[in-house]
């Protein structure tokens, strides 16, 4: 008789570590975006203090976010990131629309960064690729990573640790030879570039969604061997090597082209490579980039399954999807997780699921942060091994800032914000669905 591959519960491994759970929060966080997103907050901020400034505010800003949400890493600890929270806080209903948003768009993000080293890895074979060559080579990518995360959560634990540790070498190499061998060829900023109130604003809003990702570690919780001193430790080590990361990029951008060369272009890593490399500049930084979307796909996938899996376990998704292999990893929504980035990848509406998407995860930051004074109210004698440092002053200030942000995409984007409340309507009669099976 064969012996079945499938665990007979949905039980994780806990056999992941502080090394895994930094490099969870970098790989989710820094994709390629950092190559592009500089010059947005250049054309919004054409002042160098300023623009570097406001790099500076968002690394603080995810610190103090960081601050409250490890406390509700700690407090539970069990994978599938701030489902769990929500879930527990405020109940199935909320819980639902928290993880299936978020599940829908870590796919989507995960097609997005596909596409992206899709793009840049077939210029190597042909300068103008079409779009279906772009296409095959993103789902090979998903196909491989689904692959290599198949085997068990330990060696893909290893998998994505060696990925964002080769992406961390080669991302500060860029500063590195930019500010020992760069030449500076600054160029003026251009002509009525001023800095204004709704500058700050659109600068900070580019900012904030470049250092999104510091939670990555919450989706594994339940699979960390110490989660009371590693989700604390890993969450506040990965967000200080982002900012690290990202003050050297955005300064090297503008200490070789000037804040008006880095506003005038598009894409300022590649002009800076030019500029230090000479023609093989651009293949040489659209290496940087693939190496740096791969090390993202890797780490939003295997995120993006742990979701699921954890709404399996409460009912409020197929109770198949909770099967975890002998390696402990739940393959069922690996699969799941897989099939839909490629979805996206083929359907070419991602970039509008990724908009929508935009909406959700404030939506779920806000509910997090809100998490954290209810349980603190409501809950006050749990056993709390790491509590939010500067409580209630930083959550609050992450609580505000969610806000603010919700309420500028509202104003700023509200055919994508209609769609995203759309959905948020139309998921409870999907919700009672699901719930049936259990009430009869």
């Amino acid at each position: 008789m064969a012996r079945s591959s499938a665990a007979p519960t949905g039980r994780l491994f806990r056999v992941l570590g502080l090394w895994f759970g930094v490099a969870a929060i970098i790989g989710n966080s820094i994709g390629a975006g950092i190559m592009r997103t500089p010059s947005e907050v250049a054309r919004h901020l054409p002042v160098t203090e300023l623009y570097l400034l406001a790099w500076l505010a968002g690394g603080i800003y995810a610190a103090l976010g960081v601050a409250s949400m490890a406390e509700l890493g700690v407090l539970m600890p069990r994978s599938g990131g701030q489902y769990v929270f929500a879930r527990r806080t405020f109940g199935p209903f909320v819980g639902f629309v928290a993880g299936w948003a978020d599940w829908v768009a870590s796919c989507a993000s995960a097609a997005a960064v596909s596409i992206l080293v899709g793009e840049y890895a077939s210029w190597f074979a042909n300068p103008s690729p079409g779009p279906q060559a772009i296409a095959a080579v993103a789902t090979g990518v998903v196909v491989l990573f689904t692959a290599l995360l198949w085997k068990g959560v330990r060696s893909s634990g290893t998998t994505v640790t060696l990925i964002t540790a080769i992406k961390v070498i080669v991302l500060l190499g860029v500063p590195a030879v930019a500010f020992v061998f760069g030449t500076r060829e600054p160029i003026a900023a251009a002509p009525g570039a001023a800095f204004t109130l709704g500058g700050v604003v659109l600068a900070m809003q580019v900012v904030i969604f470049s250092y999104d990702g510091w939670g990555g570690v919450l989706y594994f919780s339940g699979e960390l061997r110490d989660p009371a001193r590693e989700i604390p430790r890993s969450m506040f080590s990965g967000v200080a090597a982002v900012v690290v990361i990202y003050m050297l990029l955005a300064g090297c951008f503008v200490y070789v082209l000037g804040i008006g060369g880095v506003a005038a272009d598009n894409f300022p890593a590649g002009q800076v490579a030019r500029v230090v490399f000479g023609d093989i500049g651009g293949a040489i930084i659209r290496l940087i980039v693939v190496i740096s979307g791969l090390g993202a796909v890797a780490a939003i996938i295997m995120m993006a399954s742990r979701v699921p899996h954890a709404m399996s376990g409460d009912g409020l998704f197929p109770r198949r999807a909770a099967v975890v292999n002998e390696g402990g990893t739940p393959v069922a929504t690996l699969a799941l997780s897989a099939l839909l980035t490629i979805a996206f990848i083929l359907s070419g509406t991602f970039e509008q699921v990724i908009a929508v998407a935009a909406f959700f995860f404030v939506m779920q930051y806000i509910i997090s942060f809100t998490a954290v004074f209810v349980l603190r109210w409501r809950e006050p004698d749990l056993p709390r091994p790491y509590r939010a440092i500067g409580y209630p002053v930083t959550t609050a200030i992450s609580w505000l800032g969610g806000v603010a942000f919700l309420v500028a995409a509202v104003v700023q984007d509200r055919r994508n914000s209609l769609v995203a409340i759309g959905i948020l309507l139309a998921s409870y009669p999907v919700f009672r669905l699901l719930r049936l099976p259990r009430e009869h």
